[in-house]
């Protein structure tokens, strides 16, 4: 296949750049190449694949800066390869994986092993977070500079909290002096021990043991305070109750360097999913109330919630058929992020489509630190991921056509809209090629993708 892709008369966004037009796109040799100022401008290469893209959005790589990838140690659930498969099924150009792996992701060695089985997949991009402490215990620092230097992006002891505050001041401290975020998972294990879903009516209407907002809420304010006197790039993630939103909204009016994100199942899904002891909806943070949903999308309008994130969790289906309480948390959600953002923010009017490429390309970008080398922007002669787009795609989710090893997801069966067709990294097609296989390649003839 050629080294050369003319993406003709697609609706370009680019919210780093402030783009948004109708453009002509050329990527050669890895790197865009050139962007038209109006349909028309450019003329594609005699050895360019040329691809029709009206009625369709060409955006940057679409970025997920928090996924499971399982391995090391649970490959039975997903592997990296399976894993940057589902990622490029969905859009996502690159991922960024949690070090809760067995062993944790906690040297150096460990961080090499993912990025070179990533390297052959050939697929999405996997960036590497790093744990913040040994083992994840929260006991003794991992030797967190050393895995900066073979490439972690950041660092964060997800699956747990670091529940000691003088540790989590030295995380801190570390974070700053690196300058790479640290990502907290935030609960206290003390407000939750037991608690297996959001505390409140249908917790004690189904007997189970209730997980509190304020575990939540607690860690996210302690660790504001605690980071006054370091300034560390501070993130909060998966957020889930209207209280957190006020304390992240709270500390960025005081220009602390906070950010949050949200997930698909936190927008669109309450505790009454729980009913019938369905474990499917088991994830952690809890699903919570209709009250905290609008409050997270009030946050996500005003800019306190600036990130969208999967948090894809795979797990296998013998352990999600166990009993609610000894079934795992979790649920996986690469493969149908893109149109669940689409319905209960775009369609329902919250935000425009320019805002949600913004909170799936260049905000996780810059999170990542990963914006430097290009990536979350549409930029002449920087890396070409590229994503593309048909907004008005309706389809229906099927988890048993996944890529991902793992079928743990809520959403199987709904009916949504919105779905990449193309998925360019490095310049290679990797999503959308095989209707470009068949298609006439001569110049002035256009690929449609309607095999897709």
């Amino acid at each position: 296949m050629s080294n050369a892709f003319f993406l003709r008369g697609g609706r370009l966004i680019d919210p780093s750049s402030g783009r948004d037009h109708t453009a002509d796109l050329l990527l050669t040799n890895g790197v865009v190449s050139a962007i038209s100022s109006t349909k028309g401008k450019l003329s594609p290469p005699a050895d360019a694949i040329v691809v029709d893209c009206e009625g369709l959005l060409v955006v940057p790589g679409l970025i997920d800066p928090h996924v499971h990838l399982r391995e090391p140690g649970a490959e039975d659930k997903e592997t990296i390869a399976s894993g940057a498969a589902s990622a490029i099924a969905g859009g996502f150009s690159s991922v960024c994986c949690m070090p809760n792996t067995t062993p944790a992701i906690d040297l150096p060695s460990t961080v090499e092993f993912v990025q070179m089985r990533a390297r052959a997949t050939q697929l999405a991009r996997v960036f590497v977070a790093g744990a913040a402490t040994l083992g994840r215990a929260g006991e003794q620092l991992a030797p967190m500079g050393a895995m900066a230097q073979v490439g972690a992006v950041a660092f964060t002891d997800d699956g747990d909290c670091i529940a000691s505050a003088g540790m989590m001041g030295k995380v801190l401290a570390v974070c700053a002096s690196l300058d790479k975020v640290f990502m907290q998972h935030c609960q206290d294990p003390t407000l939750t021990s037991g608690g297996v879903m959001n505390s409140g009516v249908v917790s004690a209407r189904l007997g189970l043991g209730g997980w509190p907002a304020v575990a939540e809420e607690v860690i996210i304010e302690r660790d504001v305070r605690l980071n006054r006197s370091h300034q560390a790039r501070y993130h909060v993630q998966h957020l889930s109750s209207a209280g957190s939103v006020e304390i992240v909204r709270a500390a960025r009016a005081q220009r602390q360097p906070i950010t949050a994100e949200a997930s698909p199942h936190h927008l669109l899904l309450t505790e009454e999913m729980c009913t019938g002891y369905n474990t499917q909806a088991k994830v952690n943070p809890p699903l919570r109330g209709d009250g905290d949903i609008h409050a997270i999308i009030e946050g996500i309008i005003d800019g306190t919630i600036s990130i969208l994130a999967t948090d894809h969790a795979p797990h296998t289906s013998a352990e999600k058929a166990r009993d609610f309480t000894s079934a795992p948390f979790g649920m996986i959600g690469l493969e149908c992020a893109l149109a669940l953002y689409v319905k209960a923010l775009v369609d329902s009017g919250a935000i425009s489509w320019e805002r949600l490429i913004a909170l799936m390309t260049i905000e996780p970008a810059r999170l990542l630190g990963i914006d430097r080398y290009g990536h979350g922007q549409l930029l002449e002669g920087l890396s070409s991921d590229v994503t593309v787009i048909d907004p008005q795609f309706q389809w229906t989710i099927d988890a048993n056509e996944f890529k991902s090893k793992s079928r743990n997801c809520p959403f199987h069966g709904w009916k949504v809209k919105g779905r990449a067709r193309m998925v360019f990294v490095g310049g290679r097609c990797v999503l959308g090629g095989e209707s470009l296989t068949h298609a006439d390649r001569s110049r002035g003839h256009s690929a449609r993708l309607d095999a897709l």
